[in-house]
């Protein structure tokens, strides 16, 4: 592992994780391709895919130590592809990407062998650290931790998948979600909403 200076974040590579391989799922090409970048400077052989279908056909050919996926994807799901890929090489880790309020999804993929999960945007330090700590109880009983998202951080979510799936497009994405263009366009100004806060289980009363 390399120790950086100063107050950061360690760095993690393919030697501090433990492997040498990573296949990485998205359906968007230029966040797989940094990615992948990202991930060969670390020392990592890298195996990309946008597909269900092209994910299996690479991954049976040139298996991988780990893998990432994105869970939503045209298509099957990130969900089924994590089975698969279980079914194929039950060795291999993987790690959900999640976004546009899909905890519960991503519960499900922890409980269906992923071994952690993050929210989109990720980069590829969060995604390394995340495969370190894959050792550690990612879903509490109950998933009393993982609060649903607010309706204004799911309307914020889902407008801009749609608007990803339309390639940029607002007058097509405006047609899709059933609003005036200049709706969109109002709301695309706005920041994300935020989340609710996580509680911290441990947390002490200070009144107590």
């Amino acid at each position: 592992m390399i120790e950086p200076s100063g107050d950061s974040a360690p760095v993690y590579d393919a030697a501090s994780v433990g492997a040498n391989s990573i296949l990485l799922v998205d359906d968007t090409f230029v966040l797989r391709e940094r990615l992948s970048m990202a991930m060969q400077q670390r020392g990592f052989r890298v195996e990309t895919a946008g597909s269900f279908d092209e994910a299996v056909e690479v991954f049976r050919t040139r298996p991988t130590d780990l893998a990432v996926l994105d869970l939503r994807m045209p298509g099957k799901s990130g969900l089924e592809l994590l089975r698969k890929l279980l079914s194929l090489k039950p060795d291999t880790r993987i790690i959900m990407l999640s976004g546009f309020g899909s905890i519960p999804a991503s519960i499900d993929a922890v409980r269906a062998g992923a071994v952690n999960f993050l929210s989109k945007p990720a980069d590829a330090d969060d995604i390394l650290t995340a495969f370190v700590r894959g050792d550690e109880p990612s879903v509490p009983d109950g998933a009393v931790a993982f609060p649903a998202p607010s309706l204004a951080r799911n309307e914020w979510e889902h407008i801009h998948r749609v608007l990803s799936d339309c390639g940029g497009n607002i007058s097509e994405a405006a047609r899709r979600l059933g609003i005036h263009r200049r709706s969109l366009q109002r709301k695309l100004r706005k920041r994300a909403p935020e989340d609710p806060a996580v509680p911290e289980p441990d947390e002490e009363d200070p009144d107590a």
